[in-house]
């Protein structure tokens, strides 16, 4: 069975629940590694006082026996601490709908006429359960040496010029950045801005760049479109809250290029198929090609923010202004991190699929007769 996962739970309510179905048994799972995924994602330079509140205190419920897993469904519980909708700063949302949020088209769709059934399930909150899941399919990826690491590109119109031709470098860089940027200077820059606009009462979005290190060829498929492995990513990163568009590789680059130039040359190095470029960023007619996966997300600015904008009361039919909740300035970096776990889970469904087993080393075999046997079929 493919490898899938159900959440449910609300942004104030008890808990966040996770349910991950089809794990191979035998994967080591570490809850401190959840635990700094998580943290990652609460700490970050604009992000809301909520944040201070929560402390993610993970618990996995069940699937493990001595810290790995069994074949069986692992549960996952991520408490809240943040209960109440009542009390926060602005008040409760009730019955007035905010422009760029799910609230209207939610209650035009269900067929209610008050906001916080809707607003509660759309909330960001619940990237805490799929940073939390994501964690779990990086373990199964580590299994087979494949990596997964992000990095602020842009926040607002600061953009950076990283240095992403070594990915233990890149790693460095982005930990020593409060805002998770490899560009120290650019970095310094992004930290301005957010703060220029707490003051004015505005919040930024920005773009994060995904890179996924020892991808083997021939995850996804070109032979059907929902098995197309860049399709699926651009699919899942999409579902994230303020992701408004995805790009592969060098896509929006290539597409001011002509012919030839916006391919990779394949080239035989010391026995190895390899690219002198990577601007299809490891994906090629829906299915990895061994260079390293990379995927940009941009997200849009937070829509809550201290500037209102006209909108309705769904009650009353009359004209209001937008109600300021709690909210983050930017969340660009914390995108970054929700990111990673996206394409983790994404890598490791397509991982399965491909190499199947009911126990992880039985996978790990498999992956490392598929490589040996590439390496044999391309020598001279």
């Amino acid at each position: 069975m493919t490898l899938r996962f159900l959440t449910a739970g609300d942004s104030h309510g008890s808990c966040l629940v996770g349910i991950i179905e089809s794990l191979p048994a035998g994967v080591p799972i570490s809850l401190r590694d959840i635990r700094r995924d998580l943290r990652r994602r609460r700490t970050s330079p604009g992000r809301s006082s909520r944040q201070k509140l929560e402390e993610d205190r993970v618990e996995i419920l069940s699937g493990l026996w001595k810290g790995r897993t069994t074949g069986a469904p692992v549960a996952i519980q991520i408490p809240n601490a943040g209960r109440k909708v009542a009390g926060k700063g602005g008040g409760g949302l009730s019955t007035v709908a905010r422009p760029g949020h799910a609230d209207l088209a939610g209650c035009l769709k269900y067929g209610l006429s008050e906001v916080p059934p809707v607003s509660e399930r759309a909330s960001a909150r619940s990237t805490a359960m799929r940073v939390a899941i994501g964690s779990i399919a990086k373990a199964v990826l580590d299994r087979v040496s494949i990596e997964v690491v992000s990095h602020v590109v842009s926040i607002g119109d600061v953009e950076a010029r990283p240095d992403t031709s070594s990915v233990e470098r890149l790693k460095r860089a982005t930990a020593r950045s409060a805002v998770r940027c490899a560009d120290a200077a650019s970095g310094r820059e992004m930290l301005r801005a957010i703060e220029s606009a707490s003051r004015e009462g505005h919040s930024l979005g920005g773009s994060v760049e995904v890179l996924a290190v020892g991808v083997p060829p021939g995850l996804g498929s070109h032979v059907s479109w929902d098995r197309k492995l860049d399709a699926r990513l651009a699919g899942a990163l999409m579902s994230v809250q303020s992701v408004k568009a995805v790009e592969i590789g060098a896509g929006l680059e290539t597409s001011r290029m002509r012919g030839v130039d916006a391919q990779d040359a394949i080239v035989i190095e010391d026995g190895m198929i390899t690219r002198p470029t990577n601007r299809a960023g490891g994906i090629e007619g829906g299915i990895s090609n061994g260079e390293n996966v990379v995927v940009r997300v941009y997200a849009k600015p937070i829509p809550t923010a201290r500037r209102c904008l006209p909108t309705i009361d769904l009650e009353t039919g009359e004209t209001r202004e937008s109600p300021f909740v709690r909210a983050d300035v930017c969340v660009v970096p914390a995108v970054g991190v929700i990111a990673e776990a996206v394409v983790a889970w994404e890598l490791a469904r397509a991982l399965l699929e491909k190499f199947g087993g009911d126990h992880m080393e039985e996978i790990e075999t498999r992956v490392a007769e598929f490589i040996a046997s590439i390496a044999r079929r391309n020598r001279p």
